[in-house]
C-alpha cells in the first residue's frame, strides 16, 4: 500500500471516529466505508494504533479511539475539530523558519479563509517588533492562521485582541488554569509569559485582502528545556499545570473560541470582545509604565477603547490613547 493510499485511508478512519456519537465505530461500518474485508479493517486500525492510537475493541461496539498521539499534523487536528472554516486545511510541516512566512505566501495564492500553516520546529521564530520567539520542538504550538474579513486595515489590531480571548478560554477549557493578557499580544500564567501572537497583513490603502495570525504556545515544556535568559519571565502549560497537554485538543479548542468569535465579531462589532478582553487583562486598574518609540508613559489602565486602542490615565487626570507599547506593570 503506497504512502498516498495509506493517508487516504487514515484520513476517513479519522473522520469516522470524529462523527461517531457514542465513539465507537463497529468493524462493519468501517469496512462498508472502506470498501474493504474485515481482516483488512483490523490491519488499519494496527496500523493506527503503531502511529501512536490507543484503540479500545469492544464486542457487539466496536472499536472507539482512547488516546490521540500528541501529534499536530492535519488528521490528528481533524480528529474532533468543532469548526466550519477554521483548521479545515491545514498546512503542516515538521520544521521551518517561520510559519508566518509561509502563510504569507500561500495567502498570497489565495488560500481559502481559515488555512493553518503549523509546523512541529520553527527555527526562526519572531514577535512584536522583530524578537526572537523561543519554541521547543514536538513540545510547543506554532502555527499561523489566515482570515480574510471584509473590513479596513486599521481594525487589523482587534483581531490581536480577539485571538488572545479565543487563547484565554481555551487554555481554561483544557488547563483548568486561569491566564491573563498582557496588552498587546502576550497571555501569562502566574506572570511569566506562555502565549505570544503576532498578527500581520497583506492589504490595500482601504481593504484587507488577508490578516495573518501567528501564534506561539509554551505546552509541555518543562523547567529545565528553557534557555537561562528566558527562565524567569517564560513558562509553560504542562508546568503551570502539572499536566501535560495534548497539543491537538488545545488547537482545536482554540479554534473553536475564534470562529465563534470571528463570527460574532464580523456581526456585532468588537464592542462584545473587548468586554471579555478586559475581563481577562492583566492590567485593567492597575499602574503600568508603557514605553513608546517616542516616550515613555505612567498612569493607570482605564482599559481598551471600542476600537481596541488602549486607555491610560496619567497622574494629572488627562487620558492618552495608547495605540503601540511595551508595558510593564508597576509593582
Amino acid at each position: 500500500m503506497g504512502e498516498h493510499v495509506g493517508s487516504e485511508i487514515r484520513t476517513k478512519l479519522l473522520q469516522m471516529f470524529s462523527e461517531a456519537k457514542e465513539g465507537y465505530v463497529s468493524g462493519q461500518a468501517i469496512s462498508n466505508e472502506l470498501g474493504c474485508s474485515r481482516t483488512a479493517v483490523w490491519k488499519h486500525i494496527e496500523e493506527l494504533r503503531k502511529a501512536g492510537y490507543e484503540v479500545e475493541a469492544v464486542r457487539r461496539l466496536g472499536y472507539k479511539i482512547i488516546e490521540k498521539p500528541d501529534r499536530v499534523t492535519a488528521n490528528e487536528i481533524m480528529l474532533g475539530l468543532e469548526t466550519e472554516f477554521i483548521g479545515r486545511y491545514v498546512q503542516y510541516e515538521e520544521s521551518v523558519d517561520s510559519t508566518q512566512k509561509i502563510a504569507a505566501q500561500i495567502a498570497y495564492e489565495q488560500a481559502p479563509e481559515g488555512t493553518v500553516v503549523i509546523a512541529e520546529e520553527q527555527r526562526i521564530g519572531r514577535g512584536r517588533m522583530n524578537r526572537s520567539w523561543y519554541s521547543q520542538k514536538g513540545k510547543a504550538v506554532t502555527m499561523s492562521l489566515i482570515l480574510r474579513p471584509k473590513m479596513p486595515p486599521q481594525q487589523a489590531p482587534q483581531l490581536t485582541l480577539l485571538t488572545a480571548v479565543s487563547i484565554v478560554l481555551a487554555l481554561r477549557d483544557v488547563t483548568h488554569v486561569q491566564a491573563d493578557i498582557k496588552w498587546p499580544n502576550d497571555i501569562l500564567m502566574n506572570g511569566k509569559k506562555v502565549v505570544g501572537i503576532l498578527t500581520e497583513l497583506q492589504a490595500e490603502a482601504d481593504q484587507i485582502n488577508s490578516v495573518i495570525i501567528g501564534m506561539g504556545i509554551n505546552v509541555n515544556s518543562v523547567e529545565e528545556d528553557f534557555p537561562e535568559q528566558v527562565k524567569d519571565i517564560a513558562t509553560s502549560l504542562r508546568i503551570e499545570s502539572g499536566e501535560k497537554i495534548n497539543r491537538a485538543t488545545l488547537i482545536q479548542r482554540i479554534f473553536f473560541h475564534m470562529e465563534k468569535l470571528y463570527k460574532q465579531y464580523l456581526e456585532h462589532g468588537f464592542k462584545p470582545i473587548k468586554l471579555l478582553w478586559e475581563s481577562f487583562a492583566l492590567s485593567v486598574g492597575k499602574e503600568i509604565t508603557a514605553r513608546t518609540l517616542s516616550s515613555t508613559l505612567k498612569g493607570k489602565v482605564l482599559g481598551i477603547t471600542d476600537e481596541g486602542v488602549l486607555q491610560l490615565e496619567d497622574n494629572y487626570g488627562n487620558v492618552h490613547l495608547v495605540y503601540s507599547a511595551d508595558i510593564e506593570v508597576n509593582s
